[in-house]
């Protein structure tokens, strides 16, 4: 089979998922250890019966709704190659907007001391401590399988991480924080089984935020107190049209000020940034 052959192969067999051509593609790389440019200019080079058996394979399970991400096995994100499977939530875009403005917060602020709860793949954590290498960073997840996919990650990106595990943010019992930033579950329970067939491979744990979807941003208002020092700040990734119901929320604690909801790169609302009022 010629790379030509299986581009279309590819393109046939993935057409009732999203982009078939791009990720048929992706796929006929991560096979070969070629790049997309070569794969046009090489359209008569055979795969070999190893790779041809692999890229069977690969299209089986994308066909299947298998994320991509979890077949290639990795994920680009904020400049990082991290390792993703099925324990982990796929880091996604938006989220990098968590850390641009996590990264702003710690301007001027030597040696910050920071906590990224609900980790996952650890890619906000290791996002922040490639960028700020000063910074003391601490990472906390309940998932003992996804924690062991994080510390690789933090591994495999140089990237100096103190991983605990827990529930939220009792792990930090004793400390404080000058940054507390989380991408917490924010998925309404019973819109579970409506995401995206690829969404629903992903760890339930990472996406089920309770009945209304807003179970830990309340638990954060009423927790996260206790683990920030005067003037910290508390950084939480929104769900689409969350940002005025978790704006009341830290609005009604009593224990913040100056919340304010920051757009992502696609223009919609999505991180709330609050500050500790102390005492």
């Amino acid at each position: 089979m010629t790379i030509q052959e299986a581009a279309r192969l590819g393109a046939e067999t993935l057409k009732q998922v999203p982009d078939p051509r791009i990720d048929a593609e992706l796929l006929l790389c991560s096979v070969t250890g070629m790049e997309r440019f070569e794969l046009s200019l090489n359209p008569a080079r055979e795969l070999t019966d190893a790779q041809e058996l692999r890229y069977r394979a690969a299209l089986r399970q994308r066909a299947e709704r298998k994320p991509l991400q979890y077949i290639l096995g990795t994920q680009d994100f904020y400049g990082c190659e991290l390792r993703v499977d099925e324990n982990v939530l796929i880091p996604r875009p938006e989220t990098e907007s968590l850390c641009e403005q996590a990264l702003r917060c710690m301007e001027g602020i030597r040696n910050s001391r920071v906590a990224d709860v609900c980790t996952g793949s650890g890619a906000i954590a290791i996002a922040i401590k490639k960028n700020r290498s000063d910074a003391q960073v601490w990472a906390t997840e309940r998932s003992e399988d996804a924690l062991r996919v994080a510390k690789e990650n933090a591994e495999r990106n140089a990237a100096e991480i103190a991983f605990l595990q827990g529930d939220l943010l009792k792990p930090l019992n004793g400390m404080t924080f000058d940054i507390i930033l989380s991408n917490p579950p924010y998925v309404k329970t019973a819109d579970l089984d409506a995401l995206q067939p690829e969404v629903r491979r992903e760890p339930r744990m990472a996406l089920d935020g309770g009945e209304d979807g807003l179970t830990f941003y309340r638990r954060f208002a009423t927790e996260a107190p206790e683990y920030l020092k005067p003037n910290g700040r508390i950084l939480l990734e929104l769900g689409d049209g969350q940002a005025e119901a978790v704006s009341d929320i830290f609005a009604a604690s009593r224990r913040f000020d100056g919340v304010r909801i920051h757009t992502d790169l696609f223009g919609k609302q999505r991180v709330l940034e609050a500050q500790h009022c102390f005492p």
